[in-house]
């Protein structure tokens, strides 16, 4: 019905271990698949080369332009597009989200400070693309490089304080008793392995370490680089990635399967105000019927 958009998303998270499904969050990943899909069904007409689908996210109420590969008005799925934690090779698809900020609270940094103590810790509850609270590793008394099993095997008591951070989080960024939502999600921050890397990142789901990144967690990180003062903005500096008061145009997050690179359009050189941000994904088709 929105006549900026070809298509309508609604993503739902299913929550195996409780039995439940949550509406609140947006999944780039599998944004991935719903432009091959609407040209499939011939809800958008392909072009010759590159179809741009644009997806309106009912769980955000933001468009996401969907780049398709169309040689030949052909959905072409096979490519040479690696992506870290994925086996295999295919065709590159580029999403592009548009206008970000404050898709869940109504603004990017929703307590107003880029950084909250919350028992102790600071903190930097930020919205763009998905609510996210981050924070130092460091200041769990963690290196930020641990793998997902050992933090979800090993670190009970981290585990605990961190979901009781989160839930005041939630509360602080307007979003109410959180308890029994994904939103917004825990990400632990630190400075990066590999020279080309902007950060290192273990992103929870919210109570497991996931495997590698959400896209929409990774967009708000992301974003967060260039915003001063936030976590992320101050470990960027110190590990000399970015210099005080300037904006990252691209970002190279490290994550427990590899790295995923992002593209940050600012505004006017406005650090917290965004255009776009683009990253490459893939999709394959495994079955219709």
């Amino acid at each position: 019905s929105d006549p900026e958009a070809d298509v309508d998303y609604l993503f739902a998270q299913v929550d195996v271990f409780n039995r439940r499904v949550d509406f609140n969050p947006n999944c780039g990943n599998m944004l991935s698949a719903v432009g091959p899909y609407a040209i499939e069904t011939g809800l958008v007409e392909p072009e010759e080369g590159t179809t741009i689908v644009r997806v309106r996210n009912l769980n955000t109420q933001r468009l996401i332009e969907c780049h398709v590969p169309t040689p030949g008005r052909q959905i072409a799925y096979e490519g040479d597009t690696t992506i870290s934690g994925v086996p295999g090779r295919a065709a590159g698809i580029q999403l592009s989200f548009l206008e970000i900020t404050g898709t869940k609270t109504g603004a990017l940094l929703p307590t107003g400070q880029a950084t909250d103590t919350i028992d102790g810790i600071e903190v930097t509850c930020l919205d763009a693309a998905t609510p996210i609270m981050m924070v130092n590793a460091a200041d769990l008394g963690l290196s930020g490089h641990e793998s997902p099993a050992e933090l979800d095997d090993h670190h009970p008591a981290m585990l605990k304080r961190l979901e009781l951070v989160r839930r005041q989080a939630g509360r602080r960024m307007g979003l109410g008793d959180v308890s029994q939502s994904v939103l917004p999600k825990p990400v632990l921050v630190s400075a990066p392995v590999d020279n080309p890397s902007t950060l290192c990142t273990r992103y929870f789901v919210p109570h497991r370490c996931h495997s590698a990144i959400a896209v929409t967690g990774a967009i708000a990180v992301a974003t967060a680089v260039s915003v001063p003062g936030t976590v992320a903005n101050r470990i960027a500096v110190e590990a000399g990635k970015l210099e005080a008061g300037r904006q990252l145009s691209q970002v190279r997050l490290e994550h427990p399967s590899g790295f995923i690179d992002l593209d940050v359009e600012h505004r006017d050189e406005n650090a917290c105000d965004i255009v776009r941000v683009s990253l490459i994904r893939t999709a394959r088709k495994i079955m219709s019927g």
